[in-house]
């Protein structure tokens, strides 16, 4: 089918009121124009569940290249930011295929769901550890005291990370998280000084894991190198990549998913009656409100998308959350439903490029979840608003979530 034949509209995500919520727009966006255009970013909006689905199992769209944004920047700018360019070649999932999955097969012994089980007694003493912590105090700040410490604690010691390190590691990642946004100079600026100073951490590990073998990631990374599979600077920015990732998604999933209790609270009480429905409760705080707004795709070569022809070199924003409440899809897509079934949300992706540490990070959601509830059933709010400021296009950030118990 010709484009000529299908409708294109343009939209502005960039609006005051879009950026505060964008899901009206986005469900309008869906029901006027499923395939759109941004002209802001130059790219196609995919909205409906059928097409991001599609899109993500065809291999003849790629992950985008991040790096590419740098392009927007004066040379001289450019120039400055070339270290961070160069990390950012050598991430898993913002490669080419085959380096992806050279990657993912390393990995995915520690990554599956059955190893990742083996993970639930440790998982469990973590948290334990941080609620005690708070215990006494009556209150605490979701974000700061739990959601963030505990993904970051359990990525720190499948790395082999010492514990004295890690709150370090937390703030070289609140730095780094402005690569995955419409970022200005300065803070990628900011971000560059923490991938470089986070890597120059990494080598010093991996000195340490040649010369003094452990059961950790990067040993296994280091035995990947004497056998020529993995170079030294491919170990190093995917270690980064790990610290970050590994923890960074999943403290958003956990504090955006109490907000959902919260402001649901039939569900709340639901779940603390059946602390059995965790999982499914976790499933549907992916779906409502999942760590990944959105997902960029480019087409390698000409592909047809909701019956349109495009050529290759275009770029595609997969908006997750307008595909994950398409009512074609999720009965009252709009409501938060911990039993809901099926779920058949895409928070994770699909085909080749799915989240490698999607078990990981259900299971620390789960044992997260049954432990906070468990302990503090009485929790609630203490807050007038959400402490929360818009990460265009479509995301959000969670800065502080207090809560009395």
């Amino acid at each position: 089918m010709s484009d000529s034949a299908v409708a294109v509209q343009s939209y502005d995500l960039f609006t005051p009121e879009a950026m505060a919520d964008p899901m009206p727009l986005l469900h309008r966006i869906r029901a006027e124009s499923p395939v759109s255009h941004l002209p802001q970013l130059d790219a196609y909006l995919l909205t409906r569940h059928a097409d991001i689905v599609a899109t993500l199992k065809d291999r003849r769209f790629s992950p985008a290249n991040m790096a590419q944004g740098l392009a927007t920047f004066t040379q001289a700018q450019q120039d400055e930011l070339l270290p961070l360019r160069d990390s950012m070649h050598l991430w898993m999932g913002h490669t080419v295929e085959a380096d992806h999955v050279r990657f993912q097969q390393l990995l995915k012994r520690y990554f599956t769901p059955a190893t990742v089980n083996g993970l639930r007694p440790r998982i469990r003493e973590l948290t334990a550890e941080l609620l005690d912590a708070v215990a006494d105090r009556g209150r605490m700040d979701v974000v700061a005291d739990l959601a963030y410490p505990l993904p970051a604690n359990v990525i720190a010691e499948m790395l082999g990370m010492p514990t004295s390190e890690r709150e370090q590691l937390q703030a070289w990642s609140r730095d780094i998280v402005a690569i995955f946004q419409l970022a200005d100079f300065e803070r990628l600026r900011q971000s560059q000084r923490s991938v470089l100073e986070m890597e120059d951490y990494v080598r010093g590990l991996v000195r340490q894991r040649r010369a003094d073998p452990r059961e950790d990631l990067i040993s296994m990374f280091v035995a990947a190198e004497r056998e020529g599979q993995v170079t030294e600077d491919e170990i190093v920015a995917n270690c980064v990549l790990l610290l970050f990732a590994g923890h960074e998604t999943t403290a958003g999933l956990i504090a955006n998913g109490l907000v959902l209790l919260l402001e649901n609270p039939d569900e709340l009480a639901r779940l603390k009656a059946d602390p059995d429905l965790t999982p499914a409760a976790v499933e549907e705080m992916l779906r409502c409100d999942g760590p990944a707004s959105l997902i960029v795709r480019e087409s390698t070569a000409p592909v047809e998308v909701g019956g349109l022809d495009l050529p290759a070199g275009k770029r595609f924003y997969l908006a997750m959350m307008a595909g994950n409440r398409d009512p074609e899809v999720f009965a009252d897509p709009d409501r938060f439903d911990i039993t809901r079934r099926p779920n058949r949300h895409t928070a994770f992706g699909l085909g080749a490029f799915y989240c490698l540490g999607a078990a990981l990070a259900r299971t620390e959601a789960d044992e997260c979840f049954r432990a906070l509830l468990g302990r503090f059933p009485d929790l609630r709010p203490a807050y007038d608003a959400l402490d929360r400021s818009p990460v265009p296009p479509l995301g959000h950030r969670l800065h502080s979530l207090n809560v009395e118990f």
